[in-house]
């Protein structure tokens, strides 16, 4: 007898929504006209989030190769949108930084990301809205916690 696949299992349900969002971000910032590429848009969102993140760290962060992410670093510094600085703590490393203008452009992003949000929302009251985001909160807690665990044995 086959093995019988939940289409609906949590796995894919997550890895369904986060490639749905991808793909609409990225067509929301395509259309947008901002002269950046989806990926440069990502990356220049997950540098906001950390914060002065080493290149390594942000390929990890996103999900994609260090060299892809080097790639979009080249083509954001030559737009003067990141920085390279070296790291204190490790000579060999990079961490990379926003420039003023890569903070007005986030200002032009912040619309669409709000945009998405209200699609991705519509149908759930605020409440229910929240105890989702609460729920996805604690999930990616556990999991954490949970690797941290196997990489500690």
């Amino acid at each position: 007898m086959p093995v019988r696949i939940d289409p609906d299992s949590m796995g894919f349900l997550v890895t369904d929504v986060a490639r749905l969002i991808r793909a609409e971000m990225d067509r929301r910032i395509a259309e947008a006209g901002l002269g950046l590429t989806a990926g440069e848009g990502r990356t220049l969102v997950h540098i906001a989030r950390a914060g002065a993140v080493r290149q390594t760290d942000l390929a990890e962060r996103m999900g994609v190769e260090a060299m892809t992410v080097t790639g979009f670093l080249d083509r954001l510094e030559s737009k003067g949108l990141v920085e390279r600085v070296p790291d204190v703590a490790d000579r060999r490393a990079k961490r990379v930084l926003l420039t003023d203008a890569a903070e007005k452009l986030l200002e032009k992003i912040t619309p669409l990301s709000a945009g998405l949000r209200a699609d991705a929302s519509a149908g759930l009251s605020p409440e229910e809205w929240a105890r989702f985001l609460d729920v996805l909160k604690t999930v990616r807690t556990n999991l954490t916690a949970a690797r941290s665990v196997g990489a500690a044995a």
